[in-house]
């Protein structure tokens, strides 16, 4: 499921090679974040696939991957990856969307956004703050 965190953020759960140019197409998806590490679980695509599967659809790729919970370095590669997206629309992903949304609002804070209008976006998406709530 895709959920909407702000104007050009969109989170969702793992996608397949398959499905990234409907992405592009249905969504207007100018960039792709992979927030998963390879090989968190069987089954899941690498992301040399994932990567050859973007540059196919003409779609930015970025592999930032969430570990061990989210530290500094982390919200900095997802922050730069959503500058080079520029005014286009970023579809950040994981096996969830939890650890992208959660991610992008760590960076959204070291941006100077506002505390309660990061928690109100990533609560309206339908995710919980309280695991990075100390970084807010």
């Amino acid at each position: 499921m895709i959920r909407q965190l702000d104007d050009r953020v969109l989170v969702s759960g793992q996608i397949h090679p398959a499905e990234v140019a409907r992405l592009a197409e249905q969504h207007g998806v100018t960039m792709l974040i992979n927030n998963r590490p390879d090989g968190e679980e069987d089954g899941q695509p690498i992301a040399a696939d994932m990567e050859a599967a973007a540059v196919a659809a003409g779609i930015a790729y970025r592999h930032v991957p969430i570990i061990r919970g989210i530290g500094p370095a982390d919200a900095d590669a997802m922050q730069d990856a959503l500058d080079e997206a520029g005014d286009g629309t970023v579809l950040a992903f994981c096996r969830s969307g939890n650890r992208s949304a959660l991610t992008w609002a760590v960076a959204k804070h070291g941006q100077g956004v506002p505390r309660e209008d990061i928690e109100a976006k990533v609560e309206a998406a339908g995710f919980n703050v309280a695991p990075i709530a100390h970084l807010l």
